[in-house]
């Protein structure tokens, strides 16, 4: 009888997020800033998710109300204070994880964007037949910097060294040191214990461990990254911009090998959300907020901002086009240049082509909303509905004033303020009369070049 298959163990990820984030001189918690519309821990957490983790302790310190917060009902918490190096962080979840049995994975609240596939490598080499007692992620940047290094060979890490703990030999050494890794949970915080403070900064580092394991006559392994932005950190806006810079190309290339044309590529940005079609077409400098679906054959015409919008097959949008959120616009329809919608809908081959603002709105297939139009859905206090029916045609510089409903086939004429209900079919015209003065334009002109003459005021 062929040997059963080990089930696989638990997992359980100790994330690092205790860091006061000087550089970044922000009142926001660090790994709370956004990149492509998501905090930066949240894209962490998201590929985390892949592998279905039993336990997720978060560790925090400075700021911890805000993570707490965020992050309520999603992970445990401990607590970090005072600071003394990356070992000691990783001990404060010792209590947490008291008696689980498996594995840990030790990540970092401001290194988003390790691929879940890296973390499942890491757990694999972790179960290899030589057994390693941990295995660390590495990677090769094209100037190491200051990096720890890793001295290994085969896999096999020989021992490893902080920079400034460093000799020459070692720091002439490539492959530097993501202080990621994985080990077994009964002997992680037995390790740990053994981890000494006698080094340039006094601290406990995290990497000891493996020196310690190795000491101990253990195995210790190294798994690389095959690229090395997907460990690099955030500590700063400049280090906040650039990876936001390296999302959006990587994004961008993305969207093309998946069939929308983009115009400009590079003044093109998007959210870490976004989901477009084949065949969209993106004009250059669209902005993309988070929660936008785009369908098949849209397009995007230059100078929108898009944010929790759902655009229909064929539908062409702006240019200087703004939709908010809540907006859906069916199959066909069409959006033009200045035209805003909020929590609306647009039926099915409708149209609002200028200088129109649609709030709160559900509007018929194929209806016309005319130049100027605006729903006043807003009387100060509350939020009211209008409803325009299939077909309906609403004239040039009309106030919808909700709540109220133009029915189907309905015609509202050129700037009227429509309070009440117009029914199907119904013209609506809601203007003053109009006052003719003959010849009253021709007398005032005498009058006024005659005092200018004059030097009159």
């Amino acid at each position: 009888m062929a040997a059963r298959m080990a089930a696989p163990r638990p997992i359980a990820a100790i994330v690092l997020a205790a860091g006061k984030g000087t550089r970044m001189k922000s009142a926001t918690h660090k790994v709370l800033h956004p990149v492509a519309g998501r905090p930066m821990i949240e894209h962490l957490l998201a590929s985390l998710a892949e592998l279905s983790p039993a336990r997720t302790v978060v560790v925090v310190g400075e700021g911890r109300e805000q993570l707490e917060s965020a992050l309520a009902g999603r992970a445990e918490f401990a607590v970090q204070a005072p600071q003394l190096g990356t070992g000691h962080a990783v001990q404060q979840a010792e209590a947490a994880l008291a008696g689980f049995a498996g594995d840990v994975l030790v990540l970092y609240g401001d290194v988003p964007f390790v691929r879940a596939d890296t973390m499942r490598r890491l757990i694999e080499r972790l179960h290899a037949p030589d057994a390693p007692a941990a295995v660390v992620l590495g990677f090769e940047p094209e100037d190491p910097l200051h990096y720890g290094r890793i001295i290994a060979e085969g896999g096999r890490i020989a021992w490893m060294v902080e920079y400034k703990d460093a000799d020459e030999r070692e720091r002439a050494s490539r492959l530097c040191n993501s202080g990621l890794l994985a080990a077994r949970g009964e002997a992680l915080f037995a390790l740990l214990g053994k981890v000494g403070n006698d080094n340039a900064q006094g601290e406990y580092y995290l990497p000891d461990v493996v020196n310690v394991a190795i000491a101990e006559g253990g195995v210790c392994a190294v798994v690389v990254t095959d690229g090395p932005d997907e460990v690099a950190g955030i500590n700063s806006r400049g280090e906040l911009a650039a990876a936001e810079a390296r999302w959006q190309a990587a994004r961008r290339i993305e969207a093309m090998a998946g069939g929308a044309t983009l115009v400009a590529p590079e003044t093109v940005f998007f959210a870490w959300d976004t989901r477009l079609g084949r065949d969209v077409t993106v004009e250059p400098n669209v902005v993309f907020g988070p929660g936008v679906s785009v369908a098949d054959g849209a397009t995007i015409h230059a100078f929108c901002h898009l944010e929790g919008a759902e655009v229909g097959e064929g539908v062409s949008v702006g240019p200087f086009a703004r939709l908010r959120p809540g907006t859906r616009l069916a199959a066909g329809s069409r959006v033009g240049n200045f035209v805003e919608i909020k929590n609306a809908v647009l039926g099915e081959g409708a149209k609002a082509n200028h200088l129109t603002y649609l709030g709160d709105a559900t509007v018929g297939a194929g209806a016309n909303i005319g130049a100027g139009t605006i729903t006043c859905n807003y009387d100060g206090y509350f939020k009211h509905q209008t409803t325009i029916g299939p077909r309906a045609f609403i004239g040039s510089n009309s106030a919808l004033i909700a709540p109220v409903s133009i029915g189907a086939d309905a015609i509202v004429a050129a700037g009227s303020a429509v309070s009440r209900d117009v029914a199907d079919g119904e013209l609506r015209m809601v203007r003053a009369e109009q006052l003719v003065k003959p010849g009253w334009a021709d007398r005032f002109h005498d009058a006024m070049k005659r005092k200018k003459a004059d030097g009159k005021r």
